[in-house]
């Protein structure tokens, strides 16, 4: 019988059948791209497996993330946690044009102008602040369009909650970033395990309101 090479990296051989891609896979890309570029479903059984007994790098992975996590969180109104998670969700979810990839410094830049723009805003003064790159300028358009109608008829006080949290998530960047230094999207990755872990309510998410289309077997970042 031939050997059955992974379809994910190419390399190792194909031990594990992955009911997302919906062929063999090796147990390296079961085990390190599960939930993360893999959108496992709930009943794949190496995933009830790994939740059950999971390795002690998953265990400490989930330690660090919530010793980043927590600190930033433990302040937080009840507005301001729902807008913290929505946030985090649409970020999960953004899907920048092929050619401009998303990073965490371009995360920063984006939400970093969004917050001044609600800062000002709170003021009674209208003016929009830029992103440095492009791809942080698209991504902070982007979510104030989708965060527009839930601040409708909000006034000042929405506008200041959502500058807090921008700020903390600009903060947050940063602190992943200090941690995996090398790794450029270590806080998309971070707060993709955090969405998957913790996914908000259907009629809270941001973004548009006609239905999502049927998921892809892979997650594209």
């Amino acid at each position: 019988m031939p050997t059955v090479v992974c379809p994910l990296c190419g390399k190792r051989r194909a031990r594990r059948g992955c009911p997302a891609v919906g062929q063999q896979i090796c147990a390296v890309c079961c085990g390190t791209k599960r939930l993360v570029e893999i959108n496992c479903p709930s009943d794949c059984v190496w995933l009830a497996s790994a939740r059950e007994h999971p390795p002690a790098a998953a265990v400490r992975q989930q330690q660090r993330d919530r010793s980043l996590l927590m600190p930033l969180m433990i302040d937080f109104s009840q507005p301001q946690a729902e807008l913290f998670f929505l946030v985090s969700a649409f970020i999960v979810r953004y899907e920048p044009p092929e050619l401009h990839p998303l990073f965490d410094e371009d995360v920063a830049e984006g939400v970093g102008a969004l917050a001044s723009t609600f800062e000002t805003a709170s003021r009674g003064v209208i003016y929009e602040h830029r992103a440095a790159s492009i791809p942080g300028e698209r991504l902070s358009m982007a979510l104030k369009a989708a965060l527009a109608d839930m601040g409708r008829n909000l006034g000042s006080a929405f506008e200041r909650d959502a500058a807090g949290v921008l700020r903390r998530m600009a903060t947050l960047v940063a602190d992943v970033r200090a941690v995996e230094p090398e790794n450029r999207r270590a806080f998309i990755e971070m707060i993709r395990r955090f969405v998957t872990a913790f996914p908000p309510p259907d009629d809270q998410r941001t973004g548009s309101s006609e239905e999502p289309p049927p998921p892809s077997s892979l997650i594209v970042p």
